[in-house]
């Protein structure tokens, strides 16, 4: 049986949320933009892709300044992942069929759209929190309040992918 890594457990959480804040620098300077963005993580090509619209600034954004983080969160589970890499847009016609669903119809009528572009990131490094969950972590920090230690709320890692 493989050893499961931390390299896994961030390929897995990011699967798993699927859903991210895409953190990018607005382009004129220090300020950075972050919106909220479906993630497809394609472990085997070392890549997280999007479906974006050429017409929007995060495109334009990443065209300037390639550096990104991408930050995922279910907040039932108290499991979250940071991702910071390196992003570019691409115009991939069957990578836009691939990752096409009823959900992106929200913007734009068809697959078809010539204003899909795709954008790829490339992830260098990660941060994970994993806890318990809510309620084990709740126990666990009134325990703490209650005895003057420190919690024990789960598992952080930094992690080079």
């Amino acid at each position: 049986m493989p050893r499961h890594t931390d390299q896994d457990h961030v390929w897995e959480l990011i699967e798993e949320i699927g859903l991210c804040m895409l953190v990018s620098h607005d382009g004129t300077g220090d300020r950075f933009h972050a919106r909220p963005m479906s993630a497809h993580a394609r472990r085997d090509e070392d890549a997280i892709y999007f479906l974006t619209d050429k017409r929007s600034h995060k495109d334009d954004e990443v065209e300037i300044n390639e550096n990104v983080c991408l930050t995922f969160a279910d907040n039932a589970a108290y499991k979250y992942v940071s991702v910071s890499g390196t992003a570019n847009v691409l115009d991939d016609r069957p990578r836009v069929e691939e990752l096409w669903s009823t959900a992106a119809r929200a913007f734009w009528e068809s697959k078809d759209d010539p204003n899909i572009r795709i954008l790829r990131v490339r992830p260098a490094t990660a941060e994970f929190w994993d806890s318990p969950g809510k309620i084990v972590t709740s126990v666990k920090m009134v325990a703490a309040a209650v005895t003057g230690s420190r919690p024990d709320l789960g598992t952080n890692r930094k992690v080079v992918l």
